[in-house]
């Protein structure tokens, strides 16, 4: 059985949305799935799970939320190497930028992302939903 972290931050609900349609596709092809925060988790955590899904709004100028995911981020880049991990996220204004930033960062730190990161405009739609039920899937 897979062990799965669904490190997420979210201010409106909508990425937290996002967060439960992972795990829930996750568990439902038998992994055990926790959900944690980001104030909550930490490069010596990484070692402990097969597999990350990481989730996180879009904030000011298409950045990572600064007060806690980004302090958290910045901590785990270093233990992603080799790890199979999942990005998404929610944004209400701009293209996108700030997921694109975020992959080459995950990249960078050589993690093995399993799909390109995962954006809602506001609120997910049901094709968005089901893109995240395939990112859970793909974290198996």
């Amino acid at each position: 059985m897979s062990k799965i972290a669904v490190v997420y931050w979210t201010g409106t609900g909508n990425t937290g949305i996002m967060a439960q349609a992972v795990g829930d596709a996750a568990a439902a092809k038998g992994a055990q799935v926790e959900y944690i925060g980001p104030a909550q988790f930490s490069g010596t955590d990484v070692a402990g799970y097969d597999a990350i899904a990481f989730g996180c709004p879009a904030m000011g100028a298409e950045v990572l939320e600064e007060t806690e995911f980004e302090p958290m981020f910045l901590d785990v880049e270093g233990y992603l190497k080799g790890k199979k991990i999942g990005l998404f996220g929610s944004y209400g204004w701009g293209d996108g930028q700030w997921m694109r930033d975020w992959q080459d960062r995950a990249v960078a730190a050589g993690a093995n992302l399993v799909c390109d990161g995962v954006m809602a405009n506001n609120e997910p739609n049901d094709d968005e939903l089901a893109q995240c039920k395939e990112l859970g899937e793909m974290l198996c």
